[in-house]
């Protein structure tokens, strides 16, 4: 029987080789585990996770994935670990069923792949909100605000195995951080965090330590974030839902540089 892991990272042995030499010694590793997001009685998504923030992670999916239109609709939520892993359980509103009903997932991917389990072609591409919010980044902040991202990221910093989605807030700083295995989860965690604490999305951008995929500007889109800064590359895809829902994406920022795709606007 599986042992329901708790702490986000572990210390384990290993044997370093360098050519003809081995050295024997130990490195932090990051867990992860099974985390199965449950409504009522029913299952809605298993995904593997980092077993830290899952509040977070429940609150944040619900929002990011339309199931519910805010925190007030989650009645109740608990963590409940099992022998083969955690669930999230949550109880929401009775109006929120019909949401369910239409996005449920049997499956979500092990590093949280956003697409997996849907049962039609047509959630793929779902209708999202236009996001209007006139919140603008300074170009001299991004560079700052990504490389806040990665001084903060302590989880990463001991296992170089996990993803981080942090909140900027122009003029002021990095506000939120949030760690995980996938980067899907890292950015629900994100949007979980941001509502417990009342703070709005639309007020800073979205900062990602990954490329960008559709399903992520999906979920920023679900929560109002006007500006999605990352590390890595879009898809063509991802730039395209961009710009038809108004986020401003940025991406490929390191240093001093970064490319701009959709909304150039928002960056003064």
């Amino acid at each position: 029987m599986q042992e329901t892991a708790s702490r986000p990272s572990l210390v384990l042995p290993r044997l370093a080789r360098q050519g003809d030499q081995a050295e024997p010694g130990f490195r932090a590793v990051a867990e992860e585990t099974a985390v199965a997001l449950t409504y009522g009685r029913s299952t809605h998504a298993v995904m593997m996770a980092s077993p830290i923030a899952l509040e977070d992670l429940g609150l944040g999916f619900s929002l990011t994935e339309g199931l519910i239109g805010s925190p007030a609709e989650i009645i109740s939520l608990g963590i409940v670990p099992r022998p083969a892993g955690i669930e999230v359980q949550m109880e929401v509103a009775e109006a929120c069923a019909s949401a369910l009903a239409r996005r449920r997932r049997r499956l979500a991917g092990p590093l949280g792949c956003g697409l997996c389990g849907i049962e039609s072609l047509e959630e793929a591409g779902r209708d999202l909100p236009s996001v209007t919010a006139g919140t603008t980044l300074p170009h001299t902040e991004i560079g700052a605000a990504m490389e806040a991202l990665s001084a903060a990221q302590a989880l990463h910093r001991e296992t170089r195995a996990v993803h981080a989605a942090g909140f900027w807030q122009p003029g002021q700083g990095l506000a939120l951080l949030r760690e995980d295995v996938g980067r899907h989860n890292a950015l629900d965690k994100l949007a979980g965090a941001l509502a417990r604490q009342g703070r709005s999305a639309g007020a800073g951008a979205l900062l990602l330590t990954s490329r960008v995929s559709v399903e992520m500007v999906q979920k920023a889109a679900m929560i109002g974030a006007p500006l999605l800064v990352a590390v890595s590359a879009p898809t063509a895809l991802a730039v395209r839902v961009a710009e038809g829902c108004g986020i401003t994406l940025i991406a490929l920022a390191r240093g001093k540089a970064c490319e701009i795709f959709t909304h150039p606007n928002r960056v003064c």
